[in-house]
């Protein structure tokens, strides 16, 4: 069985963080992704005793399933043979500064012009456009521009810098692969394909729709600690408990928390529709649950329907039942790491083979894509390419 996206053939030009997983995600459906990488980049690896062999460490999870060709961009060659390589792609994907692509020779307009079916996908933090496409940034930045850090972390402190989960990757390469599926399906009406602007500024903004929306409405206060969803409400929100570790409580809904009341003995609480008794609820909650540890406390309450969790950590979460009941996670060539989602009932995703060494598969890629061995070889005395020479195919 292949993946929903077996035949899309993905030209990567590499980069770090949200275009790659963005790739990633295409990879895990099933199509093929060709990293073009520079000459001479180097791939953190990690000495793994079990196998004696060196493996990619988790750092390069977001290149599995794919293959790799080094191409020095530099070199008018290396810039020809990546044109060429797009007249047989379906999707280019670029994560350069604006301009930068264009500077090198494999633009849009460069590659539109060869293939006008290409769906040329473009990742940066600000957009194409405006005052600040053209500077750095990073997630906590493009979190910061929209309006999204503000309403973040507890309300006597600066905002957190959080975990990059948000803008690089949800508001990011998330929002990238959706945007690429979005323009594969409009090509199978117009045989056209398109340019698209994914931004890690716009991603975040809206992934905070629904906040727009309470906001509106009057359910939403801009003072953080004050809602329901933001660490304000003592029914949901983290827990410390005896031994150090951390449960998380979510019962938003009367009935949910009815139930953990009940479940916690804790009838007499005050009304909690009164936020000014929340910090009589918290302080109850908290002296309570900091009076067992987290597994007393999952083994008392995981089955209860009460919105309950126990706080886990990297090795933890992989080891959960229900994770690993559902495989949640998976071990690939060594490294347990979240496996290939959505499910899919006839067509589901899968990791077709680790991350690849910088060039691993140059000569084969090449091949694969409509070259011969002849040009393979004109294009190494060039200079243009390299990586080991290889016989084999990876798929």
């Amino acid at each position: 069985m292949t993946g929903t996206l077996d035949g899309v053939r993905v030209l990567e030009i590499a980069g770090v963080g949200p275009a790659p997983f963005g790739a990633m995600l295409l990879a895990d459906m099933g199509a093929e992704v060709l990293r073009i990488e520079r000459p001479g980049a180097e791939m953190l690896r990690v000495e793994r005793p079990s196998t004696g062999s060196a493996d990619t460490v988790p750092e390069d999870l977001l290149n599995r399933g794919k293959r790799s060709l080094a191409a020095d961009l530099k070199n008018p060659e290396a810039v020809e043979a990546v044109l060429r390589l797009a007249t047989q792609a379906d999707v280019l994907i670029e994560g350069f500064r604006p301009g930068v692509a264009e500077r090198l020779g494999i633009g849009p307009d460069a590659c539109v012009s060869r293939n006008p079916r290409l769906v040329y996908a473009r990742m940066t933090g600000w957009g194409q456009d405006g005052p600040l496409a053209h500077l750095a940034g990073h997630d906590i930045n493009y979190l910061a521009l929209a309006g999204v850090l503000a309403h973040l972390g507890r309300k006597n402190a600066p905002p957190p810098p959080p975990l990059n989960l948000v803008g690089d990757f949800g508001g990011g390469g998330m929002l990238l692969a959706f945007g690429i599926v979005c323009a594969l399906f409009e090509r199978a009406r117009s045989d056209r394909g398109q340019v698209i602007d994914a931004a890690m500024l716009d991603g975040t903004a809206l992934l905070a729709t629904h906040l727009h929306s309470m906001r509106a409405t009057g359910l939403w206060r801009d003072e953080r600690e004050s809602n329901l969803v933001d660490g304000g409400a003592p029914f949901y929100d983290t827990y410390e408990t005896a031994d150090g570790k951390f449960v998380s409580l979510g019962a938003m809904e009367p009935k949910f928390y009815t139930g953990l009341v009940d479940s916690l003995g804790l009838d007499d609480l005050p009304d909690r529709d009164d936020r000014r008794q929340w910090p009589v609820i918290r302080k109850r909650l908290a002296d309570l649950i900091r009076s067992r540890t987290r597994e007393e406390w999952n083994v008392e309450l995981a089955q209860r329907d009460i919105c309950f969790a126990p706080v886990l950590d990297y090795d933890e979460a992989p080891e959960h039942q229900h994770n690993v009941t559902r495989g949640t996670f998976t071990e690939h060539s060594g490294v347990v790491q979240p496996a290939p989602a959505p499910r899919f009932s006839r067509t589901p995703g899968s990791i077709s083979g680790p991350a690849p060494a910088p060039g691993r598969d140059t000569d084969a890629a090449l091949r694969d894509w409509g070259f011969d061995q002849c040009e393979v070889d004109a294009l190494r005395a060039a200079g243009a390419v390299a990586g080991p020479r290889r016989t084999g195919q990876h798929r």
